[in-house]
């Protein structure tokens, strides 16, 4: 037998010892049964995520690492297009109260804004940009996600829309849209319940995006907003005998809007608002799909300086270089408080009025707001990226001691 022969057999030859050959396989067997399992989970969660016609799991993941401020970049869009020339917003810098009211002590401005991790802090007072702040990495032509302050936003399209005569407040849903009929009283649902968050619909307000399969949470991702609206006409109480708040009551009063003005609700709000507010920079309106729906209920995105022209508008009445863009009646219906609370705040047409004064404002989570005090003429612009539904009353006590303070 050769060298090499012997080498071979001695190679080949069983090892004694029991179990020695195997051991150092048995690591690579677990590895591969994780690898395998991972797979199918991550395999599974595309399958559920493409079932349910929401983003891809690793879009979910890019969501809930990206700030609340600027996750309008993360879903496709549609442009709100400025006008060739922005109305001037002329500077006029006055001190802020040295402090506020917070929580029942006092704090300054700055604490307050580093409390609340606001992104953008704007005070319009008279016409005049009194004061002007940013956090980091933000400024005048940064994009920041108005969130539920679109809201407000989609009740000046409609104001407009019934002022025209194309549409009233007393017109119901299902004749609008009669893909909803259900033939209950789901088909007794009015504009104006929808208005006033009073229509019953069974969504609750959910946002957790790491478990988006009920609620908000679910329409804020739906891939298809009128597949949303028909597959969730159940309702939690009779329309119009109380009030609670419903993302939803936005998102089929924008689909009554596209509807009656044949339009989508971005090309409608250039025309109606933008353009004739004078906005300085394009804004966006994020869409459920590339080419879709704009989201209603959320998601405008617009630098801070036209938000506050936009509270500038109302506070002038709906009017604008001149002309009467928004109807008086539907200013004065935004500052009427309406029947039914929402939450234990008044609330009227897609608006907020908090307890204990003649102001309002247009309200998003994780802190947005355009902050209107007709009495003292002042707007107050503040996005941020805090908690869900955090400190919304302190921040508007804050905001009421600065309009008052000039």
């Amino acid at each position: 037998m050769s060298d090499h022969e012997q080498t071979a057999d001695s190679v080949a030859e069983p090892d004694p010892t029991p179990g020695a050959r195997s051991a150092p396989r048995r690591p690579r067997r677990v590895l591969t049964v994780v690898a395998l399992t991972v797979a199918v989970v991550v395999a599974g969660s595309y399958v559920a995520t493409e079932l349910m016609d929401i983003p891809a799991p690793h879009t979910l993941v890019e969501l809930q690492s990206t700030p609340p401020s600027r996750r309008g970049d993360v879903f496709p869009a549609r442009t709100v297009a400025a006008p060739a020339r922005a109305v001037p917003l002329p500077v006029r810098e006055q001190p802020l109260p040295a402090d506020v009211p917070w929580k029942g002590g006092r704090i300054t401005v700055g604490e307050f804004l580093a409390t609340t991790h606001t992104q953008a802090f704007l005070v319009v007072r008279d016409g005049h940009l009194t004061h002007e702040w940013y956090g980091d990495g933000v400024g005048p032509t940064t994009r920041l996600s108005s969130w539920s302050a679109a809201k407000s936003m989609v009740s000046l399209l409609v104001g407009q829309a019934i002022d025209s005569g194309k549409l009233h407040e007393e017109d119901r849903l299902v004749d609008i849209l009669p893909e909803l009929k259900t033939g209950g009283a789901y088909d007794s649902i009015t504009v104006r319940n929808l208005l006033d968050m009073t229509s019953g619909v069974d969504v609750p307000e959910s946002y957790n995006a790491y478990f988006p399969f009920t609620g908000t949470a679910r329409l804020y991702l739906t891939r298809d907003l009128s597949d949303f609206a028909r597959d969730h006409r159940d309702l939690e109480f009779a329309p119009g005998s109380r009030g609670s708040y419903r993302s939803v009551d936005t998102e089929l009063l924008g689909q009554i809007l596209t509807t009656v003005e044949g339009r989508p609700l971005a090309d409608l709000l250039t025309d109606n608002i933008w353009q004739p507010m004078g906005a300085e920079h394009d804004a966006t309106w994020n869409l459920d799909h590339d080419g879709g729906a704009e989201k209603a209920f959320c998601c405008v995105n617009a630098t801070a300086r036209d938000y506050a022209r936009l509270g500038r508008l109302v506070l002038d009445g709906g009017r604008a270089q001149g002309e009467q863009v928004v109807p008086t009646a539907w200013i004065a219906r935004i500052a009427a408080v309406a029947p039914h609370q929402v939450d234990g705040w008044g609330y009227s047409a897609q608006w907020w009025h908090p307890s204990g004064g003649e102001d309002y404002s247009a309200i998003g989570i994780h802190g947005q707001y355009v902050y209107i005090d007709p009495a003292a003429k002042t707007v107050i612009v503040k996005l941020s990226d805090h908690g869900d539904e955090q400190d919304e009353k302190e921040t508007i006590e804050v905001f009421r001691a600065i309009a008052r303070a000039g």
